[in-house]
């Protein structure tokens, strides 16, 4: 089978079998487009005369130009699990890729902001009047007081909320539904969005012709389902100057989350059960504790402290 046939029929598995996120699926079908390029240059046309000395040529490549160990890692991971479906599929009579090693991961300690620089943020915008920014307060309450993906929020709909359990559900990575709750702060901010805010939004996109996400929770300023791109604008936006970053994702909200239910004396499983991890590797890797914490935990712990 050739290049092409191959991957697309690899992009179907991980979408339908796996059931992947699709930008996980663009990922690697991204990664794998980039090993045909350096395939095709020494006239290796399909995945069955791929061999273990141009898979690491492939790699030296990318640590060349500068990628980032995170990328290279999965870019390795990428062929990995490609030729171990080969194999299984019988594309290939060997899998190339056994003897590759994956680069390790560099750890960094995540964006976090402070509790008290998000509750003078949050509270700035009690009094707003304009529609957006009265929506804005309620993703940024969400956002922080769930511990939610960004893609998980753009694809609320009304129906997923509980406002009088203060839940939501969401639809997470592998198509993965959970429920998560959410305090009275993100409840009251979201109430002020349907009650005055959501109306105006869906009214601007039908006064303009558009046809108006009628389900849909959050809404952007012409009516559409918000993107993921509008909430990383919101959250950079407001949130940068507060913490001192020009730059700033909505996964800083959600290591916040994290990292402030840990400093408050959540167990690491409660917390990767809110976040929707399926590993709890995973969550030690996305949270830290601080050092106030580990040294009070000392104080109570140690007969000698």
């Amino acid at each position: 089978m050739q290049w092409d046939a191959a991957i697309d029929a690899f992009a179907t598995h991980l979408s339908k079998v796996r059931r992947l996120s699709p930008a996980t699926v663009r990922a690697y079908r991204s990664d794998l487009r980039d090993l045909q390029t350096v395939a095709g240059a020494v006239d290796v046309d399909g995945p069955a005369a791929v061999d273990l000395e141009l898979l690491r040529e492939w790699v030296w490549r990318a640590n060349t130009r500068g990628d980032a160990r995170a990328t290279v890692a999965r870019r390795t991971a990428a062929v990995r699990t490609f030729f171990s479906w080969a194999l299984d599929e019988g594309l290939v009579a060997v899998d190339p890729s056994v003897r590759l090693v994956t680069p390790k991961r560099g750890r960094t300690l995540p964006t976090v902001a402070t509790a008290d620089a998000l509750r003078s943020l949050l509270d700035a915008l009690q009094d707003a009047t304009d529609p957006i920014d009265v929506r804005d307060r309620a993703v940024l309450e969400l956002l922080y007081g769930s511990g939610m993906r960004v893609s998980e929020l753009c694809g609320l709909d009304v129906d997923d909320l509980d406002l009088h359990r203060g839940t939501a559900r969401v639809l997470g990575k592998g198509a993965k539904e959970r429920v998560v709750p959410y305090g009275a702060p993100a409840r009251d901010a979201i109430r002020d969005y349907l009650a005055s805010a959501r109306s105006v939004l869906l009214a601007r996109a039908a006064g303009a012709g558009r046809e108006p996400r009628a389900g849909a929770l959050f809404l952007g300023a012409r009516g559409g389902r918000v993107t993921p791109r509008t909430v990383y604008d919101v959250v950079s936006r407001r949130l940068g100057p507060v913490i001192g970053l020009d730059t700033v994702g909505p996964h800083a909200l959600r290591h916040s989350a994290a990292t402030h239910l840990l400093d408050g004396g959540a167990d690491l499983r409660s917390v990767q059960e809110l976040l929707g991890h399926a590993s709890l590797g995973t969550t030690q890797i996305y949270t830290h504790v601080s050092s106030e914490r580990l040294a009070a935990t000392y104080r109570i712990a140690h007969p000698r402290a």
